[in-house]
């Protein structure tokens, strides 16, 4: 039913990202869709005093909550524990799906329904699951497209985001037995809902993600405004939920205010339909909810951030996307050009970590620096600088201590090394550089037309027929 977007920006970015750039009408949809989100925000924070105060407030909550993360680790799963959760570690994404799979081995079952979990594309687990005889199936609607498509989500809050209502209809004409082709959006919606209703009673495991967790009371929090999610925690006999490490806080308190900057900045609403909050496994005496509650949290080379106080910044993310709707680059190519689960801003920061720098140090250039994702962050995460930072790894040494990631010096070359070290020469010493500019303003007409990327889309550069120091020592002479 899905299949996997490969991962290989290095090899495949720019060829990805000039397929989308030359399809006017996908450009055309990915505008309007980021304005009207940009809108919607902004609405939502009138007060441009409060809006800083709450971002301030959610990044040192985050912070905090980072500084002190190993010992509310310990402190979450001792709290689950007590509560009847059962918490798994995963190191990679093997791990967590092979813990996955062996819950539904045990309970025999032979059907999962999702709701929204960008760590469960992380880790590939539908088709780690369907490789095992087990149907995985997306509950929320806009994964249920792209799943229904054979695609990747292209947004982390809105999988959907690059579809048309054409594209839809066509797609539920073509896949979804007995439906007609129609581009009503409250009946396309209706097909879904139905076909999922029956998903929802015929599942055996229901598999969820956390927007949040809370250490001190074991607490589970998820938003959303399908009522799929809910639906995926309470009505299958067992339930799963997946985080990366990062998500917990130390007291409830602390979640109001990062779900006010979620929900605000994700979709522009004051709060979501349902906030979940899940802190057992159904109990003696009630109706309904999970018999079973597992959690998984997953490292995935997120420990790798953490180790680095400046990288460290990149695990406050709340998921909002924000940033990918403010960014110029995202608005233009859309999220399947880049090629990881994590597409954008946060994507370029994050995907390093999680896949390793030599297969994802095109993203960190695929920025103008204007830094807009860093200005709407709620939790003020440095966006820009840490791009900067990822920069100048991908361009490291690997035998030097500034090549601290995974696949540090991808970027390098030998050619490019030789080219900057005879710059460095020429800059930093005034006999080479007045020799060199001379033959340049002389050999003018040796310019080469053909300058690689440059000339794609600008004029050749060719040196002025005459220095500044020979502009300035005419005008001299003439006095």
């Amino acid at each position: 039913m899905s299949k996997v977007i490969p991962i290989n920006p290095t090899q495949e970015f720019k060829e990805r990202t000039r397929h989308v750039l030359n399809d006017p009408a996908q450009r055309q949809n990915f505008r309007g869709a980021m304005d009207f989100l940009q809108a919607k925000r902004r609405a939502q924070f009138p007060d441009a005093d409060e809006l800083q105060t709450l971002r301030e407030l959610g990044s040192q909550i985050r912070r905090y909550s980072l500084a002190n993360l190993p010992r509310l680790l310990e402190q979450l799963e001792a709290s689950l524990t007590a509560n009847g959760i059962q918490v798994h570690w995963a190191q990679n994404p093997d791990e967590a799906n092979a813990i996955a799979l062996q819950i539904a081995q045990r309970v025999q079952a032979k059907r999962i329904i999702k709701g929204k979990s960008m760590v469960s594309e992380e880790v590939g687990f539908n088709h780690a699951m369907q490789a095992a005889g087990i149907e995985a199936f997306e509950s929320d609607m806009g994964e249920y497209i792209v799943q229904l498509a054979g695609e990747a989500p292209s947004h982390i809050i809105m999988p959907a985001i690059h579809k048309t209502k054409q594209d839809i209809a066509r797609l539920f004409e073509q896949e979804v037995p007995g439906v007609s082709y129609t581009e009503d959006v409250d009946a396309l919606i209706q097909i879904g809902r139905r076909v999922l209703r029956h998903k929802f009673a015929e599942a055996d495991i229901g598999l969820s993600g956390v927007n949040v967790a809370v250490a001190e009371t074991g607490t589970l929090c998820l938003v959303e405004n399908e009522g799929n999610g809910r639906m995926c925690t309470t009505v299958p006999r067992v339930h799963i939920a997946i985080t990366g490490i990062e998500k917990v806080v130390e007291k409830l308190e602390h979640v109001p205010p990062i779900l006010s900057l979620l929900t605000r900045s994700a979709t522009g609403q004051s709060v979501t339909t349902y906030v979940n909050m899940i802190s057992k496994p159904r109990q003696p005496g009630e109706k309904d909810g999970p018999q079973e509650v597992h959690l998984i949290l997953l490292d995935n080379g997120r420990t790798q951030a953490y180790a680095d106080l400046e990288l460290r910044e990149t695990l406050k993310c709340i998921r909002c996307g924000a940033c990918m709707n403010h960014c110029p680059v995202y608005a233009r190519v859309g999220g399947h050009a880049y090629g990881t689960t994590y597409p954008g801003p946060i994507g370029a920061i994050i995907s390093p970590h999680l896949l390793g720098l030599e297969t994802t140090y095109p993203l960190a250039f695929a920025s103008t620096l204007c830094g807009a994702c860093a200005e709407v962050c709620p939790v003020k995460i440095p966006i820009t600088d840490l791009l900067v930072r990822l920069r100048n790894e991908a361009q490291a040494r690997p035998d030097t201590e500034d090549a601290s990631l995974r696949g540090s010096g991808a970027a390098r070359s030998l050619a490019q090394t030789t080219v900057w070290s005879v710059w460095s020469q020429v800059y930093s010493k005034s006999g080479l550089y007045k020799l060199a500019s001379w033959f340049m303003s002389r050999g003018r007409a040796l310019s080469p037309s053909d300058q690689g990327a440059w000339t794609r889309s600008r004029t050749p550069l060719v040196p002025a027929p005459k220095r500044l120091r020979d502009l300035m020592k005419d005008h001299a002479d003439k006095k």
